[in-house]
Formats: structure tokens, sequence, C-alpha cells
């Protein structure tokens, strides 16, 4: 892959899971990473694991959903490293898992605080940083509950949604200024907050498995890689994309 060497990258939720390796994966192309995220302890330890291998990267806590604390976040960014090039908008929660009728409005409104509007507020406070050093990469995360419906989690699907149809907008507005924008949409990977849903349950993990044609789901350094190669050079000509990440579930 490219040389990020003197890059700069943003990685949102990145205290663990999809976040984590990608920030591990862009610090391993040489990249110096802003790991963000509202876990402190967990940004440390991503921060701890780019350092030991090697890489430079920095925590910022963020909340996404706050304008105030995203503007700071790039702010830290250009203060610490001079510069940004890439950002990974990954932040995001689970599903309710309630029927629309059922589901409260405060529900409704953290989920697309966090994952709709938190993408917003991202790039509106990334893409100047970003134009000033003449372009770079943005990737949002979307996810296959982005390209269909899940019954009972209308939240996180709405989110996701939107997260596409602002990618490809924002993809529109600055692809002649040298900014690509595009998105990812996972499969179910192995992360916390998707061991948190599963519960524990063999029984749950079969039925999700069961979902993907590959017969396993995804690792989250597998989601990460796809993420980075989206901001590399080998991307070029890859503009509002979002690219399927989901070991087969959404083709069926």
């Amino acid at each position: 892959m490219d040389d990020f060497d003197g890059k700069v990258a943003i990685v949102t939720g990145a205290a663990s899971g999809i976040g984590r390796a990608s920030a591990r994966a862009f610090a391993r192309e040489g990249a110096r990473v802003v790991v963000a995220d509202i876990d402190g302890a967990g940004g440390d330890e991503t921060v701890r694991l780019v350092t030991e291998a090697g890489g430079e990267a920095v925590f910022v806590r963020t909340d996404v959903s706050r304008s105030a604390d995203v503007q700071a976040m790039v702010a830290a960014a250009v203060d610490t490293f001079g510069r940004l090039d890439y950002a990974h908008n990954n932040a995001g929660i689970v599903g309710a898992g309630i029927p629309v009728a059922e589901m409260p409005e405060e529900v409704w409104e953290r989920a697309l605080g966090i994952m709709l509007t938190g993408v917003f507020l991202c790039m509106k406070h990334e893409i100047p940083r970003i134009l000033e050093q003449g372009g770079g990469a943005i990737v949002n995360t979307s996810s296959g509950a982005g390209l269909i419906g899940v019954p009972g989690f209308a939240d996180y699907v709405a989110s996701k949604h939107g997260i596409i149809g602002l990618t490809k907008t924002a993809a529109l507005e600055y692809a002649t200024s040298g900014l690509r924008v595009n998105a990812i949409c996972p499969g179910t990977a192995r992360t916390g907050m998707v061991n948190e849903w599963l519960g524990g349950d063999p029984a749950n993990e079969a039925q999700v498995v069961a979902l993907h044609p590959i017969g396993r789901i995804a690792e989250p350094e597998e989601i990460a890689e796809a993420a980075v190669w989206l901001c590399s050079d080998r991307a070029s000509f890859v503009v509002g994309h979002a690219l399927s990440v989901d070991g087969g579930y959404t083709i069926q």
C-alpha cells in the first residue's frame, strides 16, 4: 500500500474495534494518528498499541455529537502534528432493537446525533483543514444496514443510510478540490460492541454467522484495511462509493 509517511489521520471511535484497528493500520503505513473517542482508557490503550509498534499517536477525548468537541479534535490534530490529510469517521453505537412505533424519541435522537450528525460535524471541521494541504481523503463508516432494512433497528438503519447520502453529497462537492470522500459498509465484525449485542450466546452468534455467505463474521482488521485502502492513492479514482465489506451479506 502507499507510504503515508508525513501524513496525519484522525480516526473516531478508535478506542476499540474497527476504529482501533484502523488507527493501527494507518500508523503501520506511516501516518501519525489522532485517536478520538469518549472512552479515555480505551483510547490510551490504542495509543499504547500504536507507539509500541513504532508509530506515533495522540488521544483526544471527543464526543462526536458535540460540535465543540469535534472542532477541538481537529484543532488538536493540526496543533500536534501540523496538518490533517485523512479521516476515518467511524464512531457509532448499537441500535436500540425497538420497533418504530415503540421507539422513544430520545433513543432515536441519540443514535442520529452520534452516527449521522457526528459524521456531518466531523466532515464540517475536517474538510477545511484537509483542503489546506491540497486534498486528501475521508472515509465514513456506514454499514450493511446502510444498504438494506433491518427490523427493530430503525435508529441505526436510518443513521447508516444517511451516512451514505451524506458521503455521496460531500464527494460531489469536493471531488475537484483533491478531496475524495467514500464510505465503507461493514458486515458484522468481532468488536466489543457486537459482542455485547450477541450477549455471549453461541446461538446468537451462529444465527448472525449464517447471514454471511462467507461463513463467518469479520475481524476488525479486515474492515480497517478497506478504510485505509480507500484513503490511499491506490483508490485514487474511487469517489463517493459505499464499499461493502460484509462477507456477502447484502448480495443475497
